[in-house]
């Protein structure tokens, strides 16, 4: 069995999908767009990472993430992962008053999801010490 990934694009809604070009397939895998899928492939394990060691709110989840992690994300889109992984039961959430005047939304894991926090760290660890095994020899050559 080969296995086949194939790329379409409908030019309208009633017309068949035409394949796409692979000079086009080339601008759609551009270096940047890879990172980008890189690193929100990595954000559910970072967020739940960054909560290991307590409850923190929205701001201070964002500020670990890129201080520890080198990930600037908006908060766009961390706010929307926070919420699906509390729907999963993977984090809980409770509303603390604050000194400063307004109440802050504070998240931290469950029990559920600090075992899930430990899986996604193990799989990372197989996944990443193989990457790492596999583009030994790129470190090696010359640029």
């Amino acid at each position: 069995m080969i296995p086949c990934i194939a790329r379409y694009i409908r030019s309208s809604p009633h017309s068949m999908p035409a394949p796409i070009k692979t000079r086009e397939i080339d601008e759609l895998d551009s270096g940047d767009k890879w990172e980008v899928q890189l690193r929100k492939g990595c954000l559910e394990l970072a967020i739940l990472a960054a909560l290991w060691g307590g409850k923190l709110y929205g701001l201070e989840i964002l500020r670990r993430l890129e201080s520890d992690s080198a990930l600037i994300v908006s908060e766009g889109t961390v706010y929307p992962l926070l919420s699906r992984l509390k729907a999963l039961g993977l984090l809980q959430s409770e509303w603390v008053e604050s000194e400063g005047g307004h109440p802050r939304k504070y998240y931290a894991l469950t029990p559920t999801g600090k075992q899930r926090a430990l899986e996604m760290a193990a799989t990372w660890s197989r996944f990443s010490g193989s990457m790492s095994r596999l583009l030994a020899p790129l470190g090696k050559a010359k640029r």
